[in-house]
């Protein structure tokens, strides 16, 4: 698929990935009801099964629900850079100022 699918598209690729309704209703744990109502209905899976499907069906998590889980993250400001990455540009080891203090 070039492009990602809707959450109902999605949605859909799950349920022919498990080969039925009610297969896929099996894996949830639910009425094969509820399956029907997701696809006649909100036409998107729900959150708490997203995770279990993604694992199931390799159907990316960010198919199945785009707004909880995004693809695209925002890169960080410059100043937010190497924070998390224990990179400091200010050396915060006293020896090692004193030690260029005295050369």
């Amino acid at each position: 698929m070039d492009q990602k699918p809707t959450r109902f598209e999605a949605l859909k690729l799950v349920v022919e990935a498990y080969g039925s309704q009610e297969a896929t209703a099996d894996a949830f744990g639910v009425a094969q009801s509820t399956v029907s109502r997701w696809l006649s209905q909100s036409k998107q899976l729900p959150v708490e099964y997203v995770l279990q499907a993604e694992l199931d069906t390799e159907i990316s998590r960010h198919w199945l629900r785009p707004d909880i889980y995004p693809v695209d993250h925002a890169r960080p400001p410059v100043r937010f850079l190497g924070v998390d990455r224990a990179i400091s540009r200010v050396s915060f080891n006293r020896d090692e100022i004193l030690k260029r203090a005295q050369a």
